[in-house]
């Protein structure tokens, strides 16, 4: 059996999020077009009788303009230290610039092998992905270069199959039947979070942050669930709510499928906006909407 750990790194937006679900066969980590959609590090868990990956899915590299951001690229180094190869994801229609020389250079004194994974080579030619690849290779070598669509699942086997190769025999650290080792609570409320990006205006989603309050089985198979969206500002809250109460009901009722898609039975969801000013810059909400890193401080 072969088994090891595998962080998947990269600028935001370039579909670590949506490599790792595509693997996993599961959604355990939500997808956006807004940046910085993960915010913490994410677990999924690949079972095969070759052996076991765990992916973690981290969130985009980036320069931080608040503690939740320095706790974002705080969380995607640090998960550098702790794995046995890296899958360092760029993205072919992005230009080459300042955000891949830095990752670049965070990278340059990791041991373990790292993988250059080139995203979204169905939207580029042959003769564009060729020449992407060199302004990497020309700042760093790596002992695999694999170019694939997260979304169209080409070269996925071809990726898994190497990785495999470069890891070390070992046991199955989850039980096979595991995809992740987060809490369905934070499933739940990364899967609302993520109807409240799609839904609201462009100012709002960096703003947002959801917490699940109650999680408790009824009888006759139902489930109720409270959770709270917390906003910063009194007019991000009228955003969310919107007229008449429509915007938070959309958010519910699209949350609801998706949550009892994944639970397997009705829910019944109470949903409630609250306001948290500043709460990306107080690290006492920080800790306590869930954003801490398992070995010490936020810093």
């Amino acid at each position: 059996m072969k088994s090891g750990f595998v962080s998947i790194v990269g600028r935001p937006n370039v579909g670590k999020s949506t490599l790792m679900n595509t693997i996993i066969g599961e959604k355990i980590a939500i997808v956006s077009d807004k940046p910085q959609t993960t915010r913490t590090r994410i677990q999924g868990i690949y079972t095969t009788d070759e052996g076991q990956i765990i992916f973690i899915d981290t969130p985009g590299i980036h320069k931080p303009k608040h503690l939740l951001g320095e706790y974002m690229v705080n969380v995607s180094t640090r998960s550098l230290e702790e794995v046995d190869l890296v899958y360092y994801m760029t993205d072919v229609t992005r230009p080459f610039g300042g955000g891949e020389l830095f990752i670049l250079n965070q990278l340059k004194d990791v041991t373990v092998p790292i993988f250059l994974l080139v995203n979204k080579i169905d939207l580029a030619d042959e003769a564009k992905v060729e020449a992407y690849v060199r302004d990497f290779t020309s700042y760093m070598s790596f002992p695999e270069i694999i170019s694939l669509s997260a979304t169209e699942g080409t070269n996925i086997k071809q990726l898994l199959n190497k990785t495999f190769s470069y890891l070390p025999e070992g046991p199955l650290y989850y039980p096979e039947e595991d995809l992740t080792d987060q809490p369905v609570s934070f499933i739940v409320a990364e899967l609302i979070r993520e109807k409240a990006l799609k839904l609201t205006r462009d100012e709002v989603p960096h703003s947002l942050a959801v917490e699940v309050e109650e999680f408790e089985s009824k009888p006759q198979n139902k489930t109720y669930l409270r959770a709270v969206i917390y906003t910063e500002r009194d007019s991000q809250k009228g955003i969310v709510i919107g007229k008449n109460g429509q915007m938070l009901k959309n958010i519910g009722e699209q949350s609801r499928q998706d949550i009892e898609a994944m639970l397997g039975r009705p829910v019944y969801l109470d949903l409630w906006v609250r306001v948290k000013k500043n709460w990306r810059d107080n690290e006492v909400n920080l800790r306590q909407l869930g954003y801490r890193l398992s070995g010490g401080d936020l810093k």
